[in-house]
């Protein structure tokens, strides 16, 4: 049976096929379309799944699965303006057309896009988060919480997973939300909401949580339980075109801050406050779903997972012996939850785990593969091919010498994180690299960290780590004897470029690290260039970013890689098995970058 899931119309639309229970293909709209976070139906997605399970929707797909109810969603909408009214009648005119064109006629929209004519199922918004959590999980039962901004009107659930069942058993409703709170300080921060929520949990570790207090009685009511209200008298999400107002601004001192103007210790420190609300928040919500179900698992999805700070904290608590978060954490992963909802709970199918405790996201390199040859030899580009013992000694080599390469394999992630297929990889034993990657590679604030890619049974030689992190969700402290102390009264820019490792590209200013571990099962080409890296040089740790720059999402397609190496100031690309060298291609070839870096 062939189950074909869908997210679209809101951010991060994607798709996702599922036969028979195994999940063969997943893609995100924006990866095709170049769009970052394209909300659009996903057209590009739908093909690449169907493409890659050998199918036509007309023919051949037994069941179409949508990650939400539309009417449902429309109701809140209008339930919400009405409560407001007059106030929020701009933002309802803004709204509303595209409701009524649109995002109300999915059905129609499903069958005219897809000639497809069989059953559409609708299951709710955190149902598919939940599903999208547990049903991949390598555990037969578990906890589950599902937290993000919000459905149709939860904004979180707790519930747990048995066998083929996922039951919520408890939700928080709008306009009570962690992720919109979240959200709201990072607007009021100036980066861009649903977009540049990571970027105030890298600021966090520069600053002090001295509002903390101040948030948490005044702007929301945090219960033991995990459960709040948010005093809406500070926030402009409901009614209006802002997700603050003026009440917001003169509690925390100001103006919400302009986009291109620098970080100041006020910044950071909001940063810090808003980042340990929101990993306290988590905290309760996690003992109280383990209070409630007396499980020893857990399973995360929902933007707010992608909050891997939080996720840390949950698992060094010890609250639950194992967790395990869905990469695709946020509105992508909602088409693999309906999907396997479909199997599941529609179909009635009986699920079974892998005996050695691993899950079946199949590292979720789950998206399209091309052929490099195709490209290159099409466009006559300079490239050295090698063989794959070659191959991996002299990017090995080339790393240990300082520089960057471009590092384009198989098949794409799915999910926003870089597992080793689409990534831009360099030495993280290099004090200058963090800053060199931002400004002249990626083109965006210095202050951005990078995480660490590392051989799985090295990790707890440099982490404070006993598990797999296989999809970067897990931040983790570099081991106090490694870590030098680097303290909060030093300037921004000197604690940006204080070595506090022997791996200072990825240790953050407060020690920790965003850790990918990664196993020869998982990715053999990855970890084969891993292991020749820690024989050369006896690190066996590099830095992994996604291949991208500011604004972009990672690149998809062999073309897209080529452009994104010859925009940026990286060295080498290794498409497959060739090695292209920055020097031996034209000047002609050479594209100006237009992108310029966001001052701190």
């Amino acid at each position: 049976m062939n189950i074909l899931g869908v997210s679209a119309f809101y951010h991060d639309s994607s798709a996702c096929l599922v036969r028979d229970g195994e999940i063969l293909a997943a893609a995100q709209e924006e990866r095709f379309t170049r769009k970052k976070h394209d909300a659009a139906f996903p057209r590009n997605a739908i093909d690449y799944c169907l493409k890659a399970g050998g199918l036509t929707a007309g023919h051949k797909l037994d069941l179409v699965s949508f990650y939400e109810k539309p009417f449902l969603k429309f109701e809140r909408l209008l339930s919400s303006y009405l409560a407001v009214a007059p106030f929020g009648f701009r933002s309802f005119l803004r709204a509303m057309p595209e409701w009524t064109r649109q995002k109300l006629w999915l059905k129609a929209t499903i069958q005219n896009e897809l000639g497809y004519s069989g059953k559409i199922l609708f299951p709710e918004h955190h149902e598919s988060h939940a599903a999208s959590a547990f049903f991949p999980s390598p555990f037969q039962r578990a906890a589950v919480l599902t937290i993000d901004g919000v459905g149709e009107w939860a904004t979180t659930t707790v519930g747990r997973g048995r066998n083929n069942r996922v039951e919520l058993l408890s939700e928080l409703k709008f306009p009570h939300s962690l992720g919109l709170l979240y959200s709201a300080f990072t607007y009021y921060l100036g980066f861009r909401v649903n977009s540049g929520e990571y970027k105030v949990m890298g600021l966090a570790p520069y600053g002090t949580p001295r509002y903390r207090d101040l948030i948490l009685s005044e702007l929301m009511d945090l219960k033991a339980d995990g459960s709040f209200h948010l005093n809406l008298r500070y926030f402009n999400f409901v009614a209006g075109l802002t997700m603050t107002n003026e009440n917001f601004s003169k509690l925390l001192g100001g103006p919400p801050r302009q986009s291109d103007s620098n970080l100041t210790q006020r910044d950071m420190d909001i940063a810090a406050s808003i980042q340990a609300v929101t990993e306290e928040a988590m905290l309760r919500m996690a003992r109280h779903v383990k209070e409630i179900t007396g499980e020893t698992n857990l399973c995360l999805a929902g933007g707010v997972a992608l909050n891997c700070v939080g996720n840390g904290r949950i698992l060094e608590d010890g609250i639950f012996e194992n967790i395990w978060i869905q990469p695709a954490a946020g509105d992508a992963g909602g088409a693999l939850g309906a999907a396997l909802l479909a199997w599941y709970h529609d179909q009635g199918q009986p699920r079974a785990v892998d005996e050695r405790g691993r899950d079946s996201q199949k590292g979720s390199l789950l998206g399209p593969k091309y052929d490099a040859k195709i490209f290159l030899q099409s466009e006559r580009i300079a490239a050295m091919e090698l063989s794959d013992e070659d191959l991996v000694e002299r990017v090995a080599r080339i790393l240990a010498e300082g520089k960057v390469i471009g590092w384009y394999q198989g098949h794409m992630e799915f999910g926003p994180r870089a597992l080793g297929n689409r990534s831009i990889l360099a030495d993280a034993r290099s004090p200058e690299m963090q800053e060199k990657l931002n400004l002249k590679i990626k083109f965006r604030e210095s202050f951005r960290p990078f995480a660490p890619a590392v051989m799985l049974e090295k990790a707890s030689d440099y982490f404070r780590l006993n598990r797999p992190s296989t999809y970067m969700l897990l931040v983790a402290q570099v081991l106090g004897d490694r870590a030098k102390s680097n303290g909060v009264t030093e300037d921004f820019q000197t604690r940006l470029r204080t070595a506090r490792s022997p791996i200072p590209a990825v240790t953050h200013v407060d020690n920790s690290a965003r850790v990918q571990t990664v196993s020869e099962e998982d990715n053999p080409q990855f970890y084969r260039l891993l292991k020749e890296f820690h024989r050369q040089t006896g690190c066996a740790v590099l830095i992994n970013t996604s291949f991208n720059v500011r604004g972009e999402p990672p690149v998809c397609t062999p073309e897209d890689a080529w452009h994104c190496f010859m925009r940026t100031d990286m060295d080498y690309l290794i498409m497959g098995n060739y090695l292209l060298d920055k020097r031996d291609q034209p000047e002609v070839h050479r594209e100006k970058s237009t992108y310029v870096t966001i001052p701190d």
